[in-house]
């Protein structure tokens, strides 16, 4: 029996400034890149400010990809941070603006932030809404609220399954695990450099663990939930 074949995903994120929202769509491009895959992915903000409103995208599928700017008709929203939604710190608004039927919404909250007329669009449209503790589980795991963009990412990738594990912890090492390089006649190397890259080694460690965590429960949740989206149709 033929592998499912999975259909073009345009991914939308929507945060604040110095959420690494830009990092998340740019880990899922190169997953993707290294399961065979075509992306893009590319930001949206206009001042760099901490606590601005910032989105970035991410354009993955199983042929090559032109289109790229400003992605209007999203098939998955990702939204970081509350306010995005609470106070409009969107360049998007409603922030659900252009979701796809059949769409999906992972909202970064351990309540529901929807109003009645919010779920009755989204439901009429058939868009499934999943709420993710991002920022909780980047502090139990990752140890830090910087590490909400990866809990975030774990959760996208465990109901759409856009990208593996195998692929985004090699995506990982890539973006942020630089090895250094022994230099000189001899192979010694500077103490300094053996911890700081001990550190990055570890830090890196719990940015994936927070992935793997994030994507056991959207797993679970896409598994038990009715309302869960299909993104993978027969070859």
């Amino acid at each position: 029996m033929s592998e499912p074949v999975m259909k073009r995903m345009n991914i939308r994120i929507s945060g604040l400034g110095g959420q690494g929202a830009v990092t998340a769509a740019h880990l899922l491009a190169m997953a993707a890149n290294r399961m065979g895959k075509y992306s893009i992915s590319n930001p949206f903000f206009g001042a760099e400010k901490r606590m601005a409103p910032a989105e970035s995208y991410a354009r993955i599928g199983p042929e090559k990809i032109f289109d790229r700017g400003e992605l209007v008709y999203p098939d998955v929203i990702m939204v970081f941070h509350p306010q995005v939604i609470t106070m409009q710190k969107s360049y998007t608004a409603p922030f659900y603006s252009g979701i796809k039927k059949g769409g999906l919404v992972i909202i970064n909250t351990n309540v529901d932030l929807l109003t009645p007329d919010d779920h009755k669009r989204l439901e009429d449209n058939n868009v499934s809404v999943y709420n993710l503790d991002a920022t909780t589980l980047a502090l139990e795991i990752g140890g830090t609220e910087l590490s909400t963009n990866m809990a975030m990412i774990g959760g996208c990738m465990g109901v759409t399954k856009v990208v593996d594990l195998p692929s985004m912890d090699a995506a990982l090492q890539e973006r942020f695990g630089k090895k250094y390089i022994a230099s000189g006649g001899t192979a010694t190397l500077d103490e300094a450099i053996k911890k700081k890259y001990a550190k990055k080694e570890q830090l890196i460690q719990k940015n994936n663990d927070t992935i793997h965590k994030a994507y056991e429960l959207a797993e679970e949740w896409a598994k038990t939930s009715p309302y869960a989206p299909v993104y993978y149709e027969a070859a």
